[in-house]
């Protein structure tokens, strides 16, 4: 009887196969287990992350000391809770990471900017944060949080956590509330002002606030004719910006400077009440218990984005709560001040200059749209001098006294903020100017829903910098994380580049 050896050799071999393959594939999901673990933990992360404020601020956050004793881990918020998501944020933040590492001056880098929460959205997940925390509304929560999360709810598809739970992960300094800074915390000294300031002709002067130790420079701007807008080969133009027409102003005063927060804090104070909601600001101005000028409610967020007060332009106030600002200032002083309009505010500017700024210089020179300039970089020394805009701005505003001044002695008309005027916005605005006559002091559209904003801001491009560019508020989206209801009429909760500066009223006496 003849015996075949081959099967069982071939039989055994298969065994021998398939227990070599199964080891690989065990050992190699094994080894890619480890790996993941290894490169998830925070001691990892911390090898490429090397900024110094991370690990810092990350251990005295809340969600470092927990009341659980649980420690939550960068993974944890900086990627995808689990799946084929998860490998492929790992992938492409292990990239993006390496490269950084590897090609990047680390010193150069604004971590504070990156820290902001529009930069922040990019690199947290929404699922990570309902993953923890599957239960928004626990027996703990407060009232204020128990209205947030319900206005998260009702809006969840345009809302992220970190919309109000930007600190949690890495801790921040809580702001100064505006009511607990004393008057000497204002401008260094004590001298309280009995009186404002007396105006008897048309000349540069320095406001005094009664009751305050706050002061500042109003610039006397003589009345003439210009050309409102953009010509149609400017370089960047947008339709808004024409078609030109002929515009004559009279004589006003402009505020040299945009509103400061020591200005806007002497508002506060004077007319604030302390924990007052808005609805309880609308009943009691139905009921008519407050004086005729009454000021904000306390504000939702941090005003001032943790960057500081001093010296720097007041922001994320509406538009409502700047002409309050000017009816509280008219009554205090016994002037008359008011918001630009904007062909105010564009001849001002302007400052008998007729190009799209008011130095030397061509968009072309400076903007990131050009990729010869992204390509090459640019001469920004001109335009770095004068305004403050994304190039320069380290992602903040600055002090009112960083650059130089237009041909009338203003700061900042270009930059920094951008700035509130009197009028409606509408795109069509001058062409509904006539084409022939000169048009004296227009004050824009008789109604509309937002507002003009003009000058640009540190976030802006140099093209978006130009005088002639227009904006327009964006009240609802900047209103977007405000969970209160009613809204705030004061406070923004999601723009922090727009402020305003004052125009006080010439009255010719014949």
């Amino acid at each position: 009887m003849k015996f075949n050896v081959i099967k069982p050799v071939k039989k055994l071999w298969n065994r021998y196969i398939l227990m070599i393959t199964f080891t690989i594939g065990f050992g190699s999901v094994f080894i890619i287990r480890a790996g993941l673990d290894y490169t998830s933990t925070d001691t990892f992360c911390e090898s490429c992350h090397v900024h110094p404020q991370a690990t810092k601020s990350w251990r005295f956050s809340t969600h470092y000391d927990t009341e659980s004793g649980v420690v939550v881990h960068c993974v944890d918020c900086h990627l995808p809770p689990a799946g084929f998501e998860y490998l492929t944020e790992k992938a492409k933040s292990g990239a993006r990471d390496v490269y950084g590492k590897l090609f990047k001056d680390i010193s150069k880098i604004n971590w504070e900017e990156k820290s902001k929460r529009e930069n922040a959205v990019k690199f947290t997940f929404k699922t990570s944060c309902l993953h923890c925390h599957q239960n928004l509304f626990p027996r703990s929560l407060s009232k204020k949080g128990e209205d947030a999360h319900l206005h998260y709810e009702q809006r969840a598809e345009q809302l992220r956590c970190l919309n109000c739970h930007l600190e949690v992960g890495h801790y921040r300094e809580k702001p100064v509330e505006l009511t607990t800074i004393g008057v000497k915390d204002i401008q260094g000294h004590s001298v309280i002002y009995t009186k404002a300031a007396e105006v008897d002709s048309f000349k540069d002067f320095t406001e005094t606030i009664p009751g305050t130790t706050i002061s500042f420079e109003m610039i006397a701007i003589p009345g003439g004719t210009f050309s409102i807008g953009s010509p149609k080969l400017q370089s960047y133009r947008e339709p808004d910006e024409g078609p030109q027409r002929m515009i004559k102003v009279n004589s006003f005063w402009i505020g040299k400077t945009e509103v400061s927060w020591d200005e806007y804090d002497a508002f506060y104070r004077q007319t604030a009440a302390e924990g007052r909601t808005e609805d309880q600001y609308a009943a009691n101005q139905t009921m008519s218990k407050f004086d005729a000028v009454t000021g904000p409610t306390p504000p939702y967020g941090n005003p001032d984005q943790g960057w500081g007060k001093s010296g720097r332009p007041a922001i994320t106030m509406t538009h409502y709560a700047a002409t309050k600002y000017c009816e509280w200032l008219s009554k205090v002083t016994g002037k008359k001040y008011r918001l630009p309009t904007e062909a105010e505010w564009e001849y001002a500017a302007r400052g008998k200059t007729e190009g799209p700024y008011f130095f030397t210089g061509n968009p072309e020179q400076y903007s990131k749209k050009n990729f010869w300039n992204r390509l090459f970089g640019a001469d920004t020394s001109v335009i770095n001098s004068y305004v403050i805009y994304d190039r320069n701005s380290q992602g903040k505003t600055h002090p009112q006294v960083a650059v130089r001044p237009n041909f009338y002695g203003l700061l900042h008309t270009l930059g920094n903020v951008k700035e509130f005027c009197l009028d409606w916005y509408a795109p069509d605005t001058y062409a509904t100017y006539p084409e022939t006559d000169v048009v004296v002091d227009p004050t824009g559209p008789k109604s509309g829903t937002e507002y003009v904003i003009r000058g640009g801001s540190y976030k802006s491009d140099a093209a978006a910098v130009r005088i002639a560019d227009r904006n327009y508020t964006r009240h609802d989206a900047w209103m977007l994380t405000d969970p209160q209801m009613p809204k705030s009429l004061w406070w923004y909760s999601d723009n922090s580049d727009v402020g305003f500066r004052v125009v006080c009223e010439y009255e010719v006496i014949d």
